[in-house]
C-alpha cells in the first residue's frame, strides 16, 4: 500500500476482545472478507485505506484505535513531532515485510502512530 503522497492516515487498528466476533463486525460493515488472519491480527484493505483489528491491544497494550500516518522517513518524523512537543511511546520497529512502526503521545496523552514501508 504505497502512494506518492506522505504523511496520510491510510490505517488505523482497533483493539479487540473478541477477535472472532469483531471480524464478523467489521466484514458486515466493510462488506468484504479479511485480507489478511492470523491469531494476532485481523486487516481489511478498501480502497487504500486499511483496517486492523488487535486482540487485547496487542503488545502494545491499545486501549483505542490509533490512527497511522505513512511516512516516507519515520525516523525524521519522530524527531519533528518530539521537538514540537510529542512524547515516544513506540520507537520505531519492524513488525514484519520491512514495515516500521512507531507511536507518539501529544501533549493530551492521545496515541498517534506512524508508519513506514521499506
Amino acid at each position: 500500500m504505497t502512494d506518492a503522497s506522505p504523511n496520510v492516515i491510510r490505517t488505523v487498528l482497533h483493539p479487540v476482545s473478541d477477535l472472532s466476533k469483531a471480524k464478523a463486525v467489521y466484514a458486515a460493515l466493510l462488506g468484504i472478507p479479511p485480507q489478511t488472519e492470523s491469531p494476532y491480527y485481523v486487516g481489511f484493505d478498501v480502497e487504500g485505506q486499511h483496517i486492523g483489528l488487535v486482540p487485547d491491544g496487542g503488545p502494545q497494550g491499545m486501549t483505542s484505535p490509533v490512527a497511522y500516518w505513512h511516512v516516507p522517513d519515520i525516523e525524521a518524523k519522530l524527531a519533528e513531532a518530539a521537538a514540537a512537543g510529542a512524547t515516544v511511546k513506540e520507537a520505531a520497529h519492524d513488525v514484519g515485510g520491512g514495515r516500521l512502526v512507531a507511536t507518539v503521545t501529544d501533549p493530551d496523552g492521545n496515541v498517534l502512530g506512524l508508519l513506514q514501508d521499506r
